[in-house]
């Protein structure tokens, strides 16, 4: 960015009555701008100077004057963490008055200037054309999680203060107002044999002494506890300063070394007598010397290391969050939880929270998903009633979405949280998503979203590497130890359409603007915005397993579609035979899978109104090749902005992702028609399998040309192969499986042609969302229990029946399906019984329209982006 010539000089002025704007927090965004200010050339001055040209005026929305000059600007700035941008221009000058709801959203408004000046090449200018702004918030939070999860990757971010400074600054310049530190997350299970990188899984000693406790941990450096516990306080300071709600997560209170003998470090002093105990006063402890904790997150199931059931264990644990002294939020995570142990949780008195899955441990489109996958309902029995009596058994369902636990009459918040397996490394940004999460990330009364940052579980389970958190391989690349800054874009978008779904563009593209020039900027917008829905899609539509540790699409470890035998990694989590065509959507309401569509086309019908990966596959194929357009578009117009790094690393990221569209495109289509081959030995079909398979491994071969040399050889999320390496190790996978496809269509008496290479245009151009008539449906706004809620839609044109599936917002729960009446003017009407609306459950449903051509789908349906809710939602009368 191009600096002012001028040294400019500006006014500040604050009324000092005024509370809201003495707030600490505003106090440091203020010192903020003056510094982005002093970087652009410009003394921000809190004497009044009559030459400057800009004046900045700071106050609360009930500051003197201010109520009337925001209704004059036709602006608000009322509630918790809104502002407003109110500017008035008289003689050549500007007088800008940054207004807050409340301490927060004044210093919303202070980085929202600092922000524009920052990114403005004539900061003055953008500052006079600002004609008023009025935000306010969709969700009470927004949070980002990041973990350790790797001592030799994690210690020098950890204790690194101008990292945190730049961070913490950057979350809540975007509007982030919750911060989660996550410790004891670099392993599955608390009481794995596997353990050998501990570091902080047992937490409490590695930062302090608990008094009346001998408990140490062996082989920690002498003076190091020490060294984290002001690291800790720092960090919790630091984002207390920015209006950041701190949240330190506990993950893990397993502490037997007999249960991990190969691990690095080794807790002494802890027994099954004093372990709960310990943990209670260990808590407390920590607690009492970080007094900006705001809230701790645990996992009380038996991954963090305590077998179920364990109410008594973990009421005598919460007792040392209430004997803190304060009142701190008890986060619990959602897998395992049930009434006796909410209970054990409200009767602290302490704000409670479940923090369940948003999309199992992955990314998918915004909504949350109308059905869970039949291996997440409830089972009868576990192999290990000892461990996991509770959450293998009467309460599998609460382990990949949001349950049972958003029931009208609850005693405690919910708080979705974004797992990170479907993308880690490459850069993601699509607006229209994001705000769609903005929108639904309230989903019936939740409080938002916390999303699992970028990298998070790099180098997780022991697989670091000295200087390895950077994954790059060109040393051009490398950000120096600063590889969180890649994303700065991904920061921008999700904190900023979290906060407000419509909230103005500029915010997003005056950053592009700058990096890229003004005239490349929006065709890089549109090029990664497309890319980036690549994955989320393919998610909801194709999950081969739930587990972030075993599924990683990024870097796709090649599922068979041919039936060979050989177990893969992921048939722990696939229906049998645990082939591709076997994999189930992770939403099986709305997609059918492979193996399901393959049975109707086989038999020439299309019974289900569901997504098919035929449809899937194109809209994948639509959005690469947009992305690669858009990208060739912006290529032309970089300029000299095309040799910076950070455009290259913004090319091979999007490159990356819009080949992987290409290559899930085509594997869908081959698995398909392999699946149909299966079902009819139509060898015309397996040619087909053969030829689109083909093209996907022709478009991963190109993932590996656009990333070898700039990306590691080895970039580690684990040990495992399928979880670390590089896009080139899964080439022989793919060949080994297209290679018995190919045995098959040889042994059919069918030579495998250079042709096949090449895959002809035609049948590839149907991306387009499908022409279907129009329903038309006002969802009623409340219902009453035990009130019937009668249900009408009318169809544009002509629809031979019509179906409505609906259920509690409670996801163990079947679907009841109703064939809905045909009215005399044409309309389709049902009803919801009140024998079924007695429960304390919003309710949920859509409809299933048939033509006589035998065409079916689902409405409302989804937009061309997959960016909308796919049903309708009745919450309960107050």
């Amino acid at each position: 960015m191009t600096k002012t010539s001028s040294n400019a000089v500006w006014n500040i002025v604050r009324n000092p009555q005024d509370a809201v704007a003495a707030h600490d927090s505003v106090m440091w965004a203020t010192a903020h701008l003056q510094e982005i200010c002093r970087e652009r050339g410009i003394t921000l001055s809190d004497a009044s100077d009559d030459r400057a040209e800009i004046t900045i005026v700071i106050a609360g929305a009930a500051g003197k004057n201010v109520p009337e000059s925001l209704q004059r600007a036709g602006l608000s700035a009322g509630g918790a963490d809104s502002f407003a941008l109110v500017a008035d221009h008289a003689d050549g000058r500007t007088t800008l008055t940054a207004v807050g709801g409340d301490s927060r959203g004044l210093m919303y408004a202070l980085l929202e200037i600092a922000d524009i000046i920052r990114h403005s090449e004539r900061p003055a200018a953008a500052l006079q054309g600002i004609a008023g702004v009025a935000e306010q918030p969709s969700l009470p939070v927004r949070s980002i999680n990041r973990l350790f999860v790797s001592e030799v990757e994690d210690k020098p971010w950890f204790y690194d203060t101008k990292f945190w400074s730049e961070y913490l600054t950057e979350l809540a310049t975007h509007r982030f107002n919750r911060f989660h530190l996550a410790l004891g997350m670099g392993y599955d299970y608390g009481h794995d044999p596997g353990v050998q990188d501990n570091y902080f899984c047992f937490a409490y000693p590695y930062f302090l002494q608990v008094p009346g406790y001998d408990v140490s941990v062996k082989g920690l450096p002498e003076g190091e506890a020490e060294r984290n516990l002001a690291a800790l306080q720092f960090i919790s300071e630091e984002a207390h300063r920015r209006g950041i709600h701190f949240q330190l997560g506990i993950w893990t209170h397993a502490y037997d070394p007999s249960e991990s003998p190969n691990a690095k470090y080794s807790i002494e002093g802890v027994h099954p007598q004093n372990h709960a105990a310990y943990c209670r006063d260990g808590l407390r402890a920590l607690l009492e010397a970080c007094p900006h904790i705001d809230g701790v997150t645990i996992r009380t199931h038996y991954e963090g290391g305590i077998p179920e059931p364990a109410h008594e264990f973990w009421a005598v644990v919460f007792s040392g969050v209430a004997q803190c002294g304060r009142k701190v939020e008890i986060d619990l995570h959602s897998k395992g939880v049930d009434e006796q142990m909410l209970g054990v949780a409200v009767d602290t008195g302490l704000p409670i929270v479940v923090s369940p899955k948003y999309w199992a441990e992955h990314m998918g489109p915004p909504y949350h998903q109308a059905a869970i996958r039949p291996l997440e309902l409830p089972a009868a029995s576990t192999e290990r009633p000892d461990l996991m009596a509770i959450t293998a058994t009467y309460r599998r369902f609460t382990r990949y979405g949001y349950a049972d636990f958003l029931r009208e009459d609850r005693k405690f918040d919910v708080l979705f949280r974004i797992w990170p397996g479907t993308q880690r490394v490459l850069l993601w940004g699509d607006p229209e998503m994001a705000a769609g999460y903005g929108r639904m990330g309230g989903f019936c009364g939740a409080l938002g979203v916390e999303l699992c940052e970028p990298l998070t579980f790099k180098a997780r389970k022991g697989s670091g590497s000295p200087g390895g958190r950077d994954p790059y391989a060109d040393e051009s690349l490398k950000l120096g130890g600063a590889e969180w800054k890649k994303y700065l874009y991904s920061y921008r978008i999700w904190g900023r359409l979290l906060y407000n779904p419509d909230t103005n563009p500029s915010g997003w593209r005056r950053y592009l603007c700058a990096g890229f020039g003004e005239e490349a900027a929006p065709f890089c917008e549109a090029a990664l915005a497309h890319a980036s829905r690549i994955l989320p899609l393919l998610t909801a539509a194709h999950l081969p397993s739930a587990a972030n540790n075993h599924f990683w699409p990024e870097m796709y470890a090649n599922l068979p579609i041919v039936n060979t035998g050989a177990r893969s990694h992921l048939a722990f989590d696939t229906p049998a035979p645990g082939t591709f065509g076997a994999v189930s959507p992770l939403d099986p309401a709305l997609f059918y899978r492979i193996d399901e569509f393959a049975d109707d086309a086989a038999q020439g019908s299309r019974r289900k109104g569901k997504y098919t990966p035929l449809e899937v596959a194109d809209r994948l194929d639509s959005w690469a090749k947009t992305a690669h357009e858009q990208l060739a578009q912006a290529a032309g117009r970089l300029g000299g902005a095309g040799s910076r790094p950070s455009v290259k690393r913004f090319t091979v990221d999007v490159t990356v992702q819009a080949e992987l569209g290409l290559f899930f495109a085509e594997k869908l289509r081959a698995g398909v028609a392999y699946a149909i081959f299966e079902r009819t030995q139509e060898v015309f079909q397996l040619r087909e399998a053969v030829k689109r398979y083909r093209a996907a491994r022709a478009a991963w071969l190109r993932i590996v040309e656009a990333t070898q040399g700039v990306y590691r050889d080895d970039i580690t999320f684990g040990y495992v192969p399928y979880m670390r390496g590089h896009w080139a190790d899964r080439l022989p996978g793919i060949d080994e499986d297209l290679a018995a496809m190919e045995q098959q269509l040889l042994s059919a008496g069918e030579a495998v042609t250079a042709a096949d290479v090449e895959i002809a245009s035609a049948g590839d151009a149907s991306a387009e969302v499908r022409e279907l008539p129009g329903v038309r449906h006002d969802a009623p706004a409340r219902f009453r229990r035990n009130e019937a809620i009668p249900i009408r839609i009318t169809v544009e044109g002509q629809a031979a029946s019509a179906r409505l599936h609906y259920r509690l917002v409670h996801q163990a729960q079947p679907y009841t399906e109703v064939e809905m009446a045909r009215t005399e003017d044409g309309a389709y009407t049902a009803e919801i019984p009140a024998s079924y609306t007695d429960k304390p459950y919003p309710i949920m449903y859509f409809f299933e329209m048939a033509a006589e051509d035998g065409t079916a789908w689902l409405s409302p349906g989804f937009n061309a982006a997959f960016s909308n809710q796919p049903y309708y939602v009745i919450r309960q009368s107050d």
